[in-house]
């Protein structure tokens, strides 16, 4: 079966069994891309283009590669080339990519809302690939992925989210699909970075900005950066930030449990994450994230883009 959302814009417009399925059919694509022939014919009659008016790496690679496992045809759209800056308006440029008859439009954009928006406004499906400080839902779904492998459960799991949460998109989505899940959630940095709401949006207990507090309570360690680029004033230099707050060595051997760590990236090695505890073996699941983040995306593309009945990925020879 395929999702009951249209569009993926957010982890609040799935519901729970949605939210499965793509986890479940996740399981699946992990296992295509463990063969020697890493490729289905999925969505070989899809055309998918990605616009990205932010600056991305790591989720545009990562899209671009799951698009390709599933066989569509891609095109990709910079907004640093493009005629957007020459004036040309969001829904115009779009509406003259549809032209070129896409089915599905993955997009990035530094405004709040912009996916969301744009999924009322023309027919293609639409995936959100982070949005201003709004969402980053494919990046929350294979976080969740990822913990699923390693505890085989989320409910009940203890996952602390320590870091700048509010300029963080990722946070955003993780709290809404974790908490939704059955996992326990706490939120810990400095209260500079903690928005106003958060209690009541996310139903979590009062932040702390005790981060051993997060280490010897949780299971699993959500690491975030601190996010410059979306900031007017800066709060700390990076040496103030790692003294305080950040995950290191000596604060985890401290910690009477060893969480396992993550992080979204790119990693700000020696800030919010030293580079031991980045690269701790057996703990570290950050490249696992990055390696889950192709299967997930795969799963929630062939979901929006099946035209039938879900069935079991084939493999191409």
């Amino acid at each position: 079966m395929p999702l009951a959302a249209p569009h993926l814009t957010g982890i609040r417009g799935l519901s729970t069994e949605d939210i499965e399925l793509i986890l479940e059919t996740a399981v699946e694509f992990k296992d295509v891309l463990q063969r020697p022939v890493k490729k289905v014919p999925a969505l070989r009659d899809c055309t998918i283009a990605n616009l990205f008016f932010e600056n991305s790496t790591r989720t545009r690679l990562s899209f671009e590669l799951a698009q390709k496992r599933l066989s569509a045809d891609t095109i990709t759209f910079a907004a640093a080339q493009s005629s957007v800056k020459k004036g040309e308006t969001l829904l115009d440029t779009v509406r003259n990519i549809l032209a070129m008859k896409v089915d599905m439009v993955v997009i990035r954009h530094e405004h709040s809302g912009v996916p969301h928006w744009l999924s009322g406004k023309i027919k293609a499906r639409v995936i959100n690939a982070g949005d201003g400080l709004q969402e980053h839902p494919t990046q929350a779904l294979l976080d969740a992925f990822t913990l699923l492998e390693r505890f085989g459960s989320l409910r009940g799991l203890r996952v602390a989210i320590v870091g700048d949460i509010a300029h963080s998109r990722v946070a955003k989505s993780n709290l809404e699909l974790l908490r939704r899940m059955g996992a326990e959630v706490r939120v810990y940095g400095p209260t500079v970075f903690m928005p106003s709401g958060l209690q009541e949006a996310f139903g979590v207990p009062k932040p702390s900005p005790r981060v051993a507090d997060a280490l010897a309570w949780a299971d699993a360690v959500m690491v975030l950066r601190i996010q410059l680029e979306r900031m007017d004033t800066k709060y700390f230099e990076p040496h103030e930030y790692r003294s305080l707050y950040g995950i290191t060595r000596a604060r985890y051997e401290a910690a009477p449990q060893k969480p396992v760590i993550m992080h979204p990236g790119p990693i700000n090695r020696g800030v919010e994450l030293s580079s031991d505890m980045a690269d701790l073996e057996g703990k570290s699941l950050i490249l696992d994230q990055v390696e889950n983040g192709v299967a997930v995306r795969m799963a929630v593309m062939f979901l929006l883009g099946s035209k039938g009945a879900l069935q079991a990925p084939t493999p191409m020879y």
